[in-house]
């Protein structure tokens, strides 16, 4: 009879969003409740003779990325601006995503503009979110 221990997940701790820690604007942002952010590389088959594919071909890189940040986030943004000014003319700035759980540590980094602000809210909200499509400039790197 084996003493051994039955490892009923072979991956231990995952990864979730309390494993993370997103830093935009030189801080870490603590009114955060949503970000997405992905990349990818335009890609086709090409075709000779016959019916099947005979290689493939690449196109244009493209990266997309958007946050969602509490209003009183948004709010103590806002107050960094002179009066009048909208988040779409903040200067385009880093944003390092941090997953650390279970002994490993994993950095994404991307540079990025917002292009804009919004509120969103309807009754029986208990609190006020919008999300924000942000500009990626340049590439996501990915595991830094």
């Amino acid at each position: 009879m084996s003493t051994a221990s039955t490892i009923i997940n072979k991956f231990g701790k995952m990864a979730g969003w309390n494993s993370i820690t997103v830093n935009m604007l030189g801080r870490d942002v603590e009114g955060i409740n949503e970000l997405e952010y992905d990349d990818n590389v335009e890609m086709d088959v090409v075709r000779g003779q016959g019916m099947y594919p005979i290689g493939y071909s690449e196109g244009n890189y493209e990266a997309k990325a958007s946050i969602s940040l509490y209003n009183e986030e948004w709010n103590g943004l806002q107050k960094s601006l002179p009066p009048g000014h909208g988040m779409h003319q903040i200067a385009p700035f880093p944003i390092v995503v941090e997953y650390e759980y279970d002994g490993f540590k994993i950095k994404d980094t991307f540079v990025a503009k917002i292009k804009g602000r919004g509120i969103a809210v309807k009754q029986g909200d208990k609190t006020i979110a919008y999300k924000a499509e942000l500009l990626v400039l340049g590439k996501i790197l990915w595991n830094v």
